[in-house]
């Protein structure tokens, strides 16, 4: 039997006039594989959808926990400087309690002064900022050079901090100068437990006594330049 295009057409016209009849003719004409092609794809959709919901809640917890690392991080930055910071106090007082320990091999008749018991001279010579920034210092300690005994009495200029860097260096030198103006002969002198390299390029480019674990750095240097 041969099929027309009338044939066809009578189909089309019949098919559309029964919708039923597409789906048992869509049964016998494709593979069950292909019927159930439709639920497949709708079921890929679902589980990309929901991989996508799944991968933003990802994203923002990763979000969240950079956010919460790096509040961490700047809280143990923070502690790491409170406690350098306890630490220096606390070693400036160490010296200042051990003062002929840890001064005594450099000085004869070592003492710590408060600076403010020079004000009169301070105030004379310097400005009232120039004033409360030696003011600042750390440690003030007066001798006489225990191996020039003939020499005059002269006053280090110490900042302490448990790791000495370069801004250290700088405060040491700027106030020993500012001591200086006022008719003092400052030597200015970093201590600490440790020092960057860069504290110790500029103590040794400037003259600036170091004293590092027990020892003393660039002293007989810097009586020559500064005593």
């Amino acid at each position: 039997m041969t099929f027309t295009v009338s044939d066809y057409a009578d189909l089309v016209r019949l098919l559309n006039e029964h919708p039923e009849w597409r789906a048992e003719l869509r049964r016998l004409l494709l593979s069950d594989e292909l019927l159930t092609l439709p639920d497949l794809v709708r079921e890929l959709a679902d589980a990309q959808r929901r991989i996508e919901v799944q991968f933003d809640a990802m994203r923002e917890q990763v979000r969240l926990l950079v956010e919460t690392v790096q509040a961490l991080t700047d809280s143990v930055r923070g502690l790491k400087d409170v406690v350098g910071d306890l630490n220096g106090k606390l070693l400036a007082l160490t010296y200042r309690d051990r003062v002929g320990a840890y001064f005594g091999p450099l000085l004869r008749r070592v003492r710590a002064v408060e600076a403010v018991t020079l004000e009169d001279e301070l105030e004379a010579h310097l400005s009232h900022e120039e004033f409360k920034d030696v003011l600042l210092l750390d440690l003030l300690v007066s001798g006489r050079p225990r191996h020039l005994p003939e020499a005059d009495e002269v006053w280090l200029a110490v900042e302490v901090s448990s790791v000495v860097d370069r801004e250290d260096v700088t405060r040491a030198r700027r106030r020993a100068e500012l001591l200086r103006r006022a008719g003092y002969r400052a030597v200015p002198t970093v201590a600490g437990e440790k020092a960057t390299l860069g504290a110790e390029d500029d103590a040794r480019q400037h003259t600036v006594v170091m004293l590092q674990d027990g020892r003393a750095y660039f002293w007989n240097e810097a009586l020559q330049v500064w005593a």
